[in-house]
């Protein structure tokens, strides 16, 4: 599901709210600074941690991973049981930007209000890392959309912490060994996920995968699972729009006569179309495994990834 660039997206991002309750958060693994506090970008000797603002809880866990405790990470999103499109920014998130040291966002149409933010909070200091840019793919693809739900892509995921791990160190050369060997940490950890994918590519490659959403899609393709479901289905679903009567038809028929090995579907979005594919997965005995767009309760990246690749494996074995 993502952020589009679309008036109705634009006219959700109120800049203007002084509310005064605080819907950033930071993540599992940020320490301690306050959102909004100046940061420091002054680099050795320095006690106070880099500001890192990051549009959701996944690259803010990733960020944090790789800055330690010289870091502190405010998240934009954070709230594993919220629908991103939902989402509405606040005042005590255009302060966060304005101090923000570091910024990391997803980028390819899916969190372009940070975009906005940044602009409006004045803040031309700050390092902008967009993941999609990162990613070296083609964000304006000939034939169909860009995936922009790149934190489930492992290799992009590896050129971000670099980056990441690259800016701190401008930032603070004192400790650019440690930024350095953190990142060297994490990305050996993503090595591990990436075996196991290629390991269920050895075992389940060709078989056919129903989605609700492109949100799994990377992990789909990287275990070499076929995407069955019709592109109007998860495109309408995705965008928020009505599934036509054919279209439903179209899917629902995927859960009969083994066409399909598991359905992969966004729990943090649900709908009558949504509900009337999980049935049909239920009643033809599709195994179906929940995705979620950002970071559970109490796990880190990798203790999520790991788990949605054991849930896959489990329903691939059925």
């Amino acid at each position: 599901m993502s952020f589009r660039a679309s008036a109705a997206r634009t006219a959700a991002v109120s800049l203007s709210v002084v509310m005064a309750v605080t819907l950033a958060g930071c993540s599992p693994a940020a320490t301690g600074q306050a959102a909004g506090q100046p940061a420091d970008t002054t680099g050795a000797g320095s006690s106070t941690p880099i500001a890192i603002v990051a549009s959701t809880n996944v690259w803010g866990d990733i960020v944090a991973q790789v800055g330690g405790d010289r870091v502190s990470v405010t998240s934009l999103i954070d709230d594993p049981a919220k629908d991103p499109h939902e989402y509405e920014a606040d005042a005590q998130n255009q302060l966060a930007l304005s101090k923000a040291a570091i910024v990391v966002e997803n980028g390819g149409g899916y969190d372009d209000f940070v975009d906005t933010m940044i602009a409006s909070a004045n803040n031309s200091k700050a390092v902008v890392l967009n993941a999609a840019e990162i990613s070296g793919y083609d964000l304006e693809p000939s034939t169909g959309e860009f995936n922009e739900h790149l934190w489930y892509d492992f290799p992009t995921v590896s050129k971000v912490v670099d980056q990441v791990a690259s800016s701190l160190g401008s930032l603070d050369a004192a400790d650019a060994s440690t930024f350095t060997a953190n990142a060297t940490a994490f990305k050996a950890k993503l090595d591990a996920l990436i075996s196991t994918e290629n390991t269920l590519k050895s075992q389940y490659a060709g078989r056919g995968a129903a989605i609700t959403e492109p949100v799994p899609l990377y992990m789909l393709d990287a275990i070499g699972l076929v995407d069955k479901t019709p592109a109007e289905f998860s495109g309408a679903i995705e965008s928020g729009t009505d599934v036509a009567p054919d279209v439903l038809a179209q899917t629902l028929a995927l859960f009969s006569g083994d066409r399909v090995s598991v359905l992969a579907y966004n729990s943090q979005t649900s709908g009558p179309q949504t509900e009337a594919v999980l049935a049909a997965a239920t009643a033809g005995n599709v195994p179906a495994v929940a995705v979620t767009e950002t970071l559970p309760d109490a796990m880190s990246y990798i203790d999520w990834m790991t788990a949605n690749l054991a849930a896959l494996s489990s329903a691939l074995s059925q």
